[in-house]
């Protein structure tokens, strides 16, 4: 709900496309993954937050999302007006797995006993060698190498900081509750439904930029989506599998390539 958290879901994306070619990556922004958030007509049922401000129901919904213990994250992302989609399950043990889509390209990311490693078609791989400018022939044969493997790295090798924080559930949930004046003077719109469960959503505009947050209205009040619309940021995340077990399996050694041999050519 703060720029901190949206910084953070921004960067998930693009560290993964750059970080193995070029260290840290720069600032993204969001791309629109949908329009605002459009109400749906929802039965009747008792609110569980009769009595509350727009404020203080979000207040209940910062708390409890960062009690959860994973969760997967699936919405749209954008550095240099570049989309990338990702999909991301996350637990608090720095544990990942998902996938992520750039121009026609597609990787998996996997990040477990502090590990991190990195599948890539040639599409994906072209797209963010070229976009860090590295020369045609050595894009060649870093592809050939990492042609059905997994990119191994290692803690302290080059981007395994920022691939890392992908996978940081607790920095990514701590960050929701930072700055409490963010989610301060909010309204409550129409009641709607995220993949079929019922939300109460929560409105802030702040000059031409439209912030909605979707908090469920059973069970715990978990987050369930976050649009921004117009402003310099615009985007969208959805938030599901509150709490539901992230595996997480090691590829096999023989199908991997640390990320110290890309030079040298040959596997790890």
């Amino acid at each position: 709900m703060t720029s901190h958290s949206h910084r953070k879901l921004r960067a998930a994306a693009v560290v993964c496309a750059v970080a193995v070619v070029a260290g840290p990556a720069p600032a993204a922004a969001w791309a629109a993954a949908d329009g605002p958030l459009r109400a749906a007509a929802v039965a009747p049922s008792p609110d569980p937050f009769t009595g509350l401000t727009a404020d203080e129901i979000a207040d209940r919904a910062v708390t409890a999302t960062q009690s959860a213990t994973s969760l997967r994250m699936t919405g749209r992302v954008s550095t240099d007006d570049q989309p990338v989609d990702i999909d991301f399950a996350v637990n608090d043990r720095d544990e990942c797995t998902g996938l992520m889509k750039i121009k026609g390209g597609t990787a998996e990311l996997r990040k477990v006993d502090d590990i991190t490693y990195m599948k890539g078609d040639e599409a994906f791989w072209r797209a963010s060698m070229t976009s860090q400018g590295m020369p045609e022939a050595q894009i060649d044969a870093t592809i050939e190498l990492l042609k059905g493997r997994w990119l191994k790295i290692a803690p302290g090798q080059a981007g395994s900081d920022d691939l890392g924080s992908v996978c940081d559930l607790k920095s990514l949930l701590a960050d929701l509750g930072e700055d409490k004046d963010e989610r301060s003077g909010m309204t409550r719109g129409p009641d709607g439904e995220v993949d079929g469960t019922p939300v109460a959503t929560l409105v802030k505009r702040t000059g031409a930029e439209t912030t909605t947050v979707s908090v469920a209205r059973e069970g715990k009040p978990y987050i369930l989506k976050m649009v921004k619309a117009g402003g310099d940021e615009p985007g969208a995340m959805v938030f599901s599998d509150y709490d539901e077990p992230v595996v997480v399996k090691v590829p096999p050694a023989d199908e991997t390539v640390d990320l110290t041999k890309l030079d040298q050519g040959t596997p790890a």
